[in-house]
């Protein structure tokens, strides 16, 4: 069994999937502009904050009377911000086939304490659809980035559903086209696709969602920052770019290069063609392999950025152990960093495709899986 080490490395070895590889381009000297030691309530600081807002709706295509606000605490804030707020008004379901969906449940129905309708699928699935009641509020994440799975479309979500949609796309924003006339609430945050610094989320809500908000108050109280009304009114400010509490300008221009470069490549269909790329470069590894496959085995739902693989090889006698050894020698080779599994997620690895990464770096990355993966075979047998 061949155990010498491929001759090419990886360019850039980071493959995490949060926070993720930033744009190929990046240096230090692209964020010389940023509003440092200012206010970002003064001018400089509302115009980059406002751009964000702005360049965001350009790139993914949000419509005119969408609000997007920038607010704290990454997508985990932009989330739970929206569930707090707007949930209660009408029956929920709840839609979870991955860790963090499974997280929303346990707020909703342990925190909120919602008598909610709770549908789950197991890792590399996704519920049925079909089946879902959205004359209710529903919660769902886009794409599981703990599973390796996603959404196809937006198809079986009607546009005539009495409840709204909360939908976490924190790793489908910039890697699929997401159809915004079936998503009331979107989030997301800086750190996945497109790269860019963290604690920061985006929150998108649709007309329906804002009627919502000044026609409903939830039953619980509600900390400063999740309070998106006053008066029975909108705060419009956070749309505007004034943030709820302080954001860090230096990550704001990190985001605001981040968007410049996604122009550059072609926006939204060039970030996607990219993706798509990457993930290419993994299907055809994985099917010359036999000891490995996708975790999610319907190709119509596998992730473009997130992407599972799971060991099949029969030889393999804890999985656990096994995937860690593997995930160890990528690390320590230094050719591909923090690609193991999620900790609640089924052992495997999970290698992110998203558009910061270049497509050349996963082609060597591959051969460098073969060579792991042999490695820890013959280091196994010789310990039978």
């Amino acid at each position: 069994m061949a155990t010498q080490s491929p001759a090419a490395r990886p360019a850039n070895p980071r493959f995490s999937s949060g926070p993720c590889a930033k744009p190929p381009s990046f240096t230090l000297d692209a964020l010389k502009d940023a509003a440092l030691g200012r206010s970002h309530r003064a001018a400089i600081g509302k115009a980059k904050l406002s751009d964000a807002i702005e360049i965001t709706r350009d790139v993914l295509g949000v419509p005119a009377d969408y609000r997007i606000g920038i607010v704290p605490a990454s997508d985990t804030g932009a989330v739970e911000m929206a569930m707090w707020s707007l949930l209660g008004q009408r029956p929920v379901e709840m839609l979870a086939w991955e860790s963090f969906g499974a997280g929303w449940v346990t707020d909703v129905v342990k925190q909120l304490k919602l008598d909610a309708t709770v549908r789950t699928a197991e890792y590399g699935e996704i519920v049925d659809f079909t089946q879902v009641d959205f004359d209710k509020d529903v919660v769902f994440t886009w794409n599981g980035t703990t599973s390796g799975v996603r959404l196809p479309n937006g198809n079986a979500i009607p546009a005539d559903r009495n409840g709204l949609t909360i939908c976490d796309a924190t790793s489908a924003a910039f890697a699929v086209d997401l159809p915004w006339d079936k998503l009331d609430v979107t989030t997301f945050s800086w750190q996945k696709v497109l790269g860019g610094e963290a604690a920061h989320g985006i929150l998108i809500l649709s007309p329906r969602a804002v009627a919502r908000l000044e026609s409903y108050t939830p039953a619980w109280p509600l900390p400063k920052i999740f309070r998106l009304t006053k008066g029975g009114k909108l705060i419009e400010g956070i749309f505007k770019g004034e943030t709820i509490n302080t954001p860090s300008m230096l990550a704001v221009e990190d985001y605001l290069f981040a968007l410049d470069w996604a122009k550059s490549v072609g926006g939204l269909k060039g970030l996607i063609a990219r993706a798509d790329a990457n993930t290419a470069v993994i299907a055809r590894f994985v099917a010359e392999n036999d000891w490995i496959d996708f975790l999610a085995a319907d190709p119509a739902i596998r992730s473009n950025t997130s992407v599972c693989l799971k060991f099949t090889d029969a030889r393999i006698k804890d999985g656990a152990a096994f995937a860690k050894a593997v995930a160890k020698r990528l690390d320590a080779e230094g050719v591909a960093y923090d690609i193991g599994a999620y900790r609640d997620a089924p052992a495997g690895l999970r290698i992110w495709c998203g558009a910061t990464v270049e497509t050349s770096d996963l082609e060597a990355l591959v051969p460098w899986l073969v060579w792991a993966f042999e490695a820890e075979i013959q280091a196994q047998s010789e310990l039978a």
